[in-house]
């Protein structure tokens, strides 16, 4: 990554699209043999974003730039159809033609960049064994697994070899278990690609696998972006305290104290002064029946609002002079009768938590 750092980036976009009441504008840079992941809530722009870099939407305004030439920069009156863009795609269904075989589907993206028929399906025979597919070449679609489809879909993508691979929700289609496996086969290819690959999901177990640096999309703007210790670290949104799993809080810091805006006050043992967050997990919360006596300073009154499955353990969410959520062992949640509309209290330590400025200059 240190090499990234001084080098120029092979995708370098600003992207910029007004639909009706919805403006799309963000940064996107990615060098070579980098993946990156777009996460965020429906309708933070994710999708156009993907379809703009294919040339499947037009910019209102920025660029983009990929290996040093524009291929849509609307000032200069510069736009370069789809098919002429030396960019890959993966959609989320996949799209790969019924009528044709897992080879002629692979072949079809070099047949459409000139070469003859016979090379094309050379083209196609090899990357259907790099995916693992050569015995399966003659089948059609509706004879392959999700997780096959999956890979000549790949495998198509990667067959022009594309300067941009464009992932756009990959793995959403398949099952549990074939998920796993092909998170792991893809895995493997995106780490050969040579070229910039942008994936796009929900789901944040894919992008913490499969991508070297997040970027998060809230309302259209970029929010947050870093490799996954900092935006897990440091998370910047309600969003993305939810997608890492922690409980997050905007305060006033006052050394080792933030003020919230419910009148808590919390201590952490990080130094913090002026606008800042607070952070920590729902495995940091202990509930206690009544009042603890000399345990933690952060403690506070709570009626249990919500109660649900997550995992092995019970996920509550507790609602008082802050929301929070908390991870209780069903041993325990038996032992504390827990129900809607019980009392309880809260207590997190002072050394589980974790503050830090609220500073815009971090989020790139």
């Amino acid at each position: 990554m240190a090499d990234r750092a001084v080098t120029d980036p092979l995708l370098d976009a600003r992207l910029v699209v007004r639909r009706d009441a919805f403006v799309l504008d963000a940064a996107l840079r990615i060098h070579r043999g980098e993946t990156v992941a777009l996460l965020g809530p429906n309708g933070a722009g994710k999708t156009t974003a993907l379809r703009t870099l294919a040339g499947l939407t037009s910019l209102s305004a920025g660029h983009v730039t990929l290996d040093g030439r524009d291929l849509d920069r609307p000032e200069a009156r510069n736009w370069t159809p789809p098919e002429r863009r030396p960019i890959g795609v993966v959609f989320q269904d996949y799209l790969l033609f019924p009528h044709l075989s897992a080879r002629d589907n692979v072949a079809f993206g070099p047949r459409r960049h000139g070469a003859d028929r016979r090379a094309a399906q050379a083209v196609a025979n090899r990357w259907l064994e790099r995916v693992g597919l050569a015995e399966y070449a003659r089948r059609k679609p509706r004879h392959l697994s999700g997780g096959q489809a999956q890979r000549v879909a790949l495998a198509r993508a990667l067959a022009v070899d594309p300067v941009l691979l464009l992932l756009d929700e990959p793995l959403a289609a398949l099952d549990a278990r074939t998920r796993l496996d092909t998170r792991a086969e893809l895995g493997r290819h995106l780490a050969a690609h040579p070229g910039a690959t942008l994936l796009v999901t929900h789901d944040p177990l894919d992008a913490l696998v499969l991508a070297d640096r997040l970027v998060i999309l809230e309302h259209g703007r970029v929010v947050q972006e870093g490799d996954a210790a900092a935006i897990t670290a440091r998370p910047r949104t309600d969003y993305v305290a939810r997608l890492v799993g922690l409980n997050l809080y905007r305060g006033r810091g006052e050394g080792h104290a933030v003020g919230l805006a419910g009148g808590l006050t919390l201590t952490t043992t990080d130094t913090v002064h002026g606008d800042a967050f607070v952070a920590f997990p729902p495995t940091a919360v202990a509930l206690h029946p009544r009042q603890p006596d000399g345990s933690p300073r952060n403690t506070w009154p709570a009626v249990l609002a919500d109660i649900q499955r997550h995992g092995d353990n019970l996920r509550i969410r507790l609602d008082g002079p802050i929301t929070v959520a908390a991870d209780v062992t069903p041993a325990a949640a038996a032992h504390l009768r827990l129900e809607p509309g019980r009392e309880l209290w809260v207590a997190v330590k002072a050394s589980e938590t974790r503050a830090y400025p609220a500073t815009p200059e971090s989020v790139r």
